[in-house]
């Protein structure tokens, strides 16, 4: 994890891989700030969806312990709604680097369309 101390706060960046070990550890809530189309074409299992269109950080969960993990497909629209985050005082936050892409390249499961027959199917390192 990197982090980063901004004027408002603690911005962090987490690897695929850490934000993966968070969710299967049940230490991350992933919010997805994608579009909907988006979300639903492709998405990371268990993420929630609160996209950039509507985002108010007022509706991010709160988890308690667990770390909020924002995520988009590349990190540019996640680190911009993570700063905003942490200006309408948020103390800290995370998001995804590399976004989704980076997720699919480090060959982590994610849900995906199958399509032939528009179905979601889990994709896995095993399965492509």
């Amino acid at each position: 994890m990197k982090t980063e101390t901004t004027d408002h706060g603690e911005l962090e960046t987490w690897t695929p891989q850490e934000v993966a070990d968070g969710l299967a550890q049940g230490k991350v809530t992933l919010v997805d700030v994608r579009t909907p189309a988006e979300y639903a074409f492709e998405s990371v299992e268990g993420a929630l969806l609160l996209p950039m269109a509507h985002f108010d950080p007022r509706f991010l969960p709160s988890d308690g312990d667990k770390r909020v993990v924002l995520m988009c497909g590349s990190s540019v629209r996640s680190g911009k709604m993570a700063r905003k985050t942490l200006e309408a005082g948020a103390e800290r936050i995370a998001h995804l680097q590399d976004g989704f892409a980076g997720w699919k390249k480090a060959g982590l499961t994610h849900i995906a369309t199958d399509m032939a027959s528009g179905a979601p199917v889990r994709k896995t390192p095993s399965n492509g």
